[in-house]
């Protein structure tokens, strides 16, 4: 299925005005048609949109990427959000044994080939895992990256699966404004300077005034992992722009 761009407009326009909780109320309740589920990394700023989607639906699935690479206080918050909200439904995808064996056998390929490591252990396994899935959603945000800076709140990917971003306009300061209302726990390792938080080996903290997302692949033009769309095309890795 192609990308429907006068669907998206409708969308788009119908929605632009509508509360940030009553779109992800609607996508996790099936409104769009299909299968729905949450992609969460359960980030630095992932709890605002794991509250709305408890809230609406707790068994509804949430897809939780485990590269295996990540750090213990991510799993370890996982399992405290998931708990804490009732989240019933997180669906952990890991990547393959076999291929990992093969291609990254002493776990240094990171250091080698960043976007190889990120193919073998992010979006090849979550590729496998969407086919399960007609309507995705993201907690992307404008103000993240330059290619972010016009992100719509629905997209299409490639293969015209519905992709939505409910919190796209949304600032620091209302997230963490949102997470102070609900007495939302923070990763623990925000307290540390981690802003934006992925592998271990590939995020470090921030400092003052540094871009949230500094701290990811730095040193090298690396911005994306390769599991995002823009525009109805793959972000690759190593790009800022689309594929």
């Amino acid at each position: 299925m192609r990308p429907d761009p006068r669907r998206l407009r409708a969308l788009n326009a119908f929605y632009a005005d509508r509360d940030t909780s009553e779109i992800v109320a609607h996508v996790a309740r099936g409104l769009f048609g299909g299968r729905a589920a949450l992609v969460s990394s359960f980030g630095a700023e992932s709890v605002v949109l794991l509250h709305m989607w408890a809230d609406a639906d707790r068994t509804a699935p949430v897809l939780f990427v485990d590269t295996e690479m990540l750090f213990a206080e991510t799993l370890a918050y996982q399992r405290e959000v998931a708990d804490r909200l009732g989240l019933s439904n997180i669906v952990r995808i890991a990547p393959d044994s076999a291929a990992v064996k093969a291609e990254d056998p002493d776990r240094t390929l990171h250091g080698r080939d960043a976007d190889a490591c990120c193919t073998l252990r992010k979006v090849r396994p979550l590729a496998r895992a969407l086919g399960d899935y007609d309507v995705l959603v993201s907690g992307r945000k404008r103000y993240q990256t330059d290619s972010r800076a016009d992100l719509a709140v629905f997209e299409q990917d490639e293969a015209g699966r519905l992709k939505v971003n409910p919190l796209t306009h949304w600032r620091p300061e209302r997230i963490a404004a949102y997470m102070d209302e609900h007495r939302l726990p923070r990763h623990p390792l925000v307290a540390r300077g981690f802003r934006s938080i992925g592998c271990a080996p590939c995020t470090t903290p921030v400092a003052e005034g540094e871009d949230p997302r500094a701290g990811r692949w730095r040193g090298s033009e690396k911005a994306e992992c390769g599991i995002h769309f823009i525009d109805g095309r793959t972000v690759r890795p190593g790009r800022e722009d689309a594929a």
